[in-house]
């Protein structure tokens, strides 16, 4: 259960850090869901193949990262976490992939490797955006941003109750394990059958803490609408920086950066 005590602390961590105080905090939550959407779609939009044309964007995250002072270890962390997947999905490409592409002196490196590479880098590249957008605005105003974008009303409140009574998902396992621990002696009481009993009960409860959450909501006039404490208000200061980054964001997937970059630097050196 320490995985799951962990898992707890990372998303109340994502609370506080998205309660500081910074230019990208102050932004309004619309603003930051469409470039966080633009983001990702011109990252997803890369042939398979593609590495150097991510590296800009690799940049601009680092940017957002350190303007926001989100603590890059934490980012990190999280990404090494979830990355035993994404290395999965592409693990077979290498076998399946012995095509050359490039060459480092004798050495052909097949497209299979470079596939991996790329998607490894676009996995990085879109946990990594989407961790920074919770951290700096809060999963509350995300829902009500989507909602306010257009997102089903239905399906924002949804996500928002999802990540609401997630924690009181884990707090009631948590429960449910220390009980069973203080009451197993001698190893007894560990093996998989009582891993079954116990999520079962854990489902059990589940259900009927779900029903008296949701009376308790009805009681208390809920009708489905999401509310935030600030209400959202969007000024040009916002508008230009929407403006500003989409425009980055176009320029870095229609130009390829580091190939115009080293061209300059192979005119320089040639001159």
């Amino acid at each position: 259960m320490s995985a799951i005590e962990s898992a707890s602390f990372d998303l109340h961590r994502l609370d506080r850090l998205a309660a500081c105080d910074s230019a990208v905090h102050r932004l309004d939550p619309r603003v930051k869901v469409l470039i966080t959407l633009a983001f990702l779609v011109c990252v997803v939009s890369f042939d398979k193949y593609a590495i150097a044309g991510l590296l800009p964007f690799a940049l601009f995250l680092t940017l957002i990262i350190g303007l926001a002072g989100i603590p890059s270890g934490f980012i990190l962390n999280r990404l090494l976490l979830a990355a035993p997947l994404a290395l999965l999905i592409g693990l077979f490409n290498p076998v399946y992939d012995h095509q050359p592409l490039m060459r480092l002196g004798t050495l052909a490196i097949a497209g299979g490797w470079l596939s991996l590479l790329s998607l490894m880098l676009r996995f990085c590249l879109t946990v990594g955006v989407v961790l920074a957008l919770i951290a700096t605005t809060g999963f509350n105003a995300v829902c009500r941003a989507l909602e306010q974008l257009g997102m089903p009303s239905v399906l924002a409140v949804q996500l928002l109750l999802l990540y609401r009574y997630l924690f009181v998902l884990v707090e009631e396992g948590l429960r449910l394990n220390r009980a069973r621990a203080l009451r197993s002696f001698q190893g007894r009481g560990l093996g998989i059958r009582a891993c079954g009993f116990l999520l079962g009960s854990l489902l059990l409860r589940t259900l009927d803490r779900s029903q008296r959450i949701h009376l308790a909501m009805r009681c208390r006039g809920f009708d489905g609408t999401i509310r935030t404490r600030n209400p959202l208000r969007l000024n040009g200061r916002d508008v230009l920086i929407l403006a500003i980054a989409l425009a980055a964001l176009l320029a870095m997937r229609v130009f390829d950066g580091p190939l115009l970059l080293g061209r300059f630097v192979t005119g320089l050196l040639a001159s």
